[in-house]
């Protein structure tokens, strides 16, 4: 089907979704309460735009997370078919990246510009600021991320800085972008403040693209910074042609940027803006959304609104005292198998008690650590959501630059990393008029080296220093082609790994021989896996002999691009989640375990920050903030929330008194305090001994069915 009808736009909506979804005639804001069905607005919105005449390559609709934009665009594809591939469904750094491939040309910018990754600004910013502490690159990077966010350049930063400290920082920043325009490259932030800069700067372009979008929709607005909505503002023009879907009482990421003046500005902006609000919640019940509406409550409101389900009362939202944390950890393992064991709730019903159905949520990372150890005792199998991926580590990045080199030689980010991992006296003065060179003559910077021109922009020894890298990499390129096999590409990676010196450049970079070990052991582990893709005779996990397809080495490297589709499939798995609340953000599960509610983590040391006289005004807003973030919690649950604090906790290697959280006392519970439970604990032994039967059975019918065969 090419377009939708109309009852199609409007199928399942409630009056409130459809008000939303039927208004076109200029800027909107829908207001979407937690799991008030945002994202069935902004697909039945792109389908009623489509039904009244736009062409779906006309409209945009703007997530902030890549799974956002694969999961719209899936809604969207299966609402109004083929139509949805036209529809431009991406996150503001995809369309950044789409606008400065297109235009770029006008900044200076080649269309093969290289997007830098966090592990390189930190490596050029040290560089720029001539420190070799990373955590103090870090901070750098931090500030200066924070300026770009606020739409100023490094001269506009210098001229507003209030002390030597930003004044040090703005010039740093200034050596920073030298070397970006040089190498051309940007890194993350620019792919926002670049296209805006483009807007701006050049009316051609501006008209373009506002003539090209009919109409933009975008997700999470509350999420956005001064930047973007600066962007927004010029590419929907005076007509103010969009939709922008949020929720002022789920704005959690000011630490990054995200601003709610951006909300308070729309209606100052665009005077004819149409405010419709989502207040019918379709995941929780009256219970959880009655403890969410009393907590949010005492935080100002731009515009008021209350959360309300027909999902009926459900269960009784649980406030849990415990001991400390590790009694804490114990006491959810115990829920999670009562739960499973089924005797307890009428309401959860079989099809809510897979482990997957099953969250931990928390303030800060560090404290998933006891609920690790707690859940491998229990046997129960568990993810850590937001995680490190393996090969996100920077010693895999690092080899990963080189490979993609051998692969594709014009990829210039790769070669910015491999030339400079491990360092081989090629400074940054080199490469930044390599840079030059290769901008002006259009080639990348690989192709730059072979050059016959490259002597009248350099030196004739930096000359010599590159040519050697460009002659080793060829070299080993030709070695890869012709290396079949798991043994031969071990013999490949160790000769490779040896002639760069890696082992001794991670020591190098290392304070703990310790830490610098285990990264050489990431790297032993990363070459073993890249070995056995090459096939040939290789053992599986239990030491048996196989033969698979072999392949030559540079075949191998050539499919690295997918690696960071592994992280991925994560989601699919059947296990209990730990997360923060940060990034449990957008999602849902049956059962909500929200743990260590007390003062100091959840609302986060706004007493450390009264005794440092940070002023009162910013105080208020952080825990404004803060109790944006308990909301998120809350409303996370769809069937039972259990809340728990500590009576004691760590700090440090102290142990203190732990004080329950003045947001649990805002929940309004009748019950406040859930002692140890004894029925708890027979449920989940029943479970537990339920669980071994089960195994056993299943083991004893597996070894008939052997011995029967």
């Amino acid at each position: 089907m090419s377009s939708p009808p109309p009852s199609a736009a409007l199928a399942g909506l409630n009056p409130a979704q459809q008000a939303a979804v039927n208004y076109m005639q200029g800027p909107c804001l829908v207001l979407a309460g937690a799991g008030s069905g945002k994202t069935r607005v902004i697909t039945h919105k792109i389908g009623r735009l489509i039904q009244a005449g736009l062409k779906p390559e006309q409209i945009a609709a703007i997530t902030f997370t890549n799974k956002a934009a694969a999961e719209m665009r899936e809604r969207a594809k299966s609402l109004i078919g083929k139509s949805a591939r036209g529809v431009l469904i991406c996150t503001f750094h995809a369309l950044g990246v789409r606008m400065l491939r297109q235009d770029g040309g006008e900044l200076g910018l080649k269309p093969q510009f290289s997007i830098l990754d966090s592990d390189d600004v930190t490596s050029i910013i040290k560089d720029a600021g001539g420190s070799t502490d990373a955590a103090t690159a870090r901070q750098w990077q931090w500030r200066i991320s924070a300026w770009k966010n606020s739409g100023l350049n490094a001269a506009q930063a210098e001229a507003q800085a209030e002390n030597d400290e930003d004044r040090t920082l703005a010039r740093i920043m200034a050596r920073y972008e030298e070397r970006l325009t040089a190498y051309q490259s940007v890194d993350f932030d620019d792919l926002i403040g670049l296209p805006l800069k483009l807007l701006q700067e050049h009316a051609a372009v501006r008209d373009k693209w506002q003539a090209a979008l009919g109409h933009v929709l975008v997700d999470e607005y509350q999420d956005t910074n001064a930047t973007q909505y600066e962007l927004l503002k010029l590419l929907v023009g005076a007509r103010g042609g969009f939709t922008a879907v949020g929720d002022d009482d789920q704005s959690i990421y000011g630490w990054r940027g995200a601003t709610l003046d951006n909300l308070k500005r729309l209606p100052v902006d665009y005077p004819t803006l149409k405010v419709v609000k989502l207040e019918q919640n379709y995941r929780s019940t009256s219970a959880i959304l009655r403890a969410a509406n009393n907590v949010i409550g005492p935080n100002p409101k731009l515009y008021p609104k209350t959360l309300f389900s027909e999902l009926g009362e459900g269960e009784p939202v649980r406030v849990v005292d415990c001991d400390g944390e590790e009694h804490e950890a114990e006491r959810v393992v115990a829920r999670i198998q009562s739960l499973r064991a089924g005797g307890e709730l009428q309401a959860v019903g079989s099809q809510h008690k897979e482990w997957k159905d099953f969250s931990v949520l928390y303030r800060a990372n560090h404290q998933a650590k006891v609920f690790e150890k707690a859940f491998r005792r229990a046997q129960i199998p568990y993810k850590v959501s937001g995680g490190q991926s393996f090969f996100d580590r920077a010693e895999i990045k690092d080899l990963c630059c080189w490979l993609r080199l051998l692969s594709n030689n014009d990829d210039d980010p790769a070669f910015m990393r491999a030339v400079t991992t491990p360092k081989r006296g090629i400074g940054h003065t080199t490469l930044q008029a390599l840079g030059n060179f290769a901008s002006l003559y259009k080639l990348s910077l690989f192709e730059s080296l072979f050059s016959h021109s490259l002597g009248t922009a350099l030196p004739a020894k930096a000359v010599g220093s590159l040519q050697e890298f460009g002659r080793y990499l060829n070299e080993l390129e030709y070695r890869a082609k012709h290396t079949v096999g798991a043994e031969d590409a071990r013999v490949f990676l160790t000769d490779w790994l040896k002639d760069i010196d890696y082992e001794q450049h991670l020591y190098d970079a290392e304070d703990s021989e310790k830490v610098a070990a285990a990264r050489w052991s990431n790297v032993m582990d990363f070459c073993d896996w890249m070995a056995q893709r090459c096939g040939g005779q290789i053992e599986d996990a239990v030491g048996t002999t196989m033969e698979k397809e072999r392949k030559s080495m540079l075949e191998v490297i050539q499919t690295i691009a997918l690696l960071s589709t592994i992280s991925e499939r994560e989601g699919e798995q059947n296990v209990v989640t730990l997360s923060t609340l940060h990034a449990a953000k957008g999602l849902e599960w049956p059962h909500v375990m929200l743990v260590s509610c007390v003062e100091g983590l959840l609302p986060f040391k706004l007493d450390e920050e009264n005794e440092l006289g940070t002023n009162a005004e910013s105080i208020a807003l952080r825990l404004q903030e803060e109790r944006r973030l308990m909301y998120v919690g809350i409303t996370r649950a769809q069937r039972t929330l259990s809340v728990s604090w500590l009576r004691r906790r760590k700090k440090g290697r102290d142990m203190i008194a732990g004080t329950v959280s003045r947001f649990v006392g805002e929940m309004g519970l009748d019950k406040t305090t859930v002692r140890e439970d004894p029925h708890e604990k027979i449920r989940a032994l029943r479970a537990e001994f339920a669980q071994r039967a089960a195994d056993g059975a299943a083991a004893k019918a597996l070894a008939e069915s052997k011995a029967n065969f």
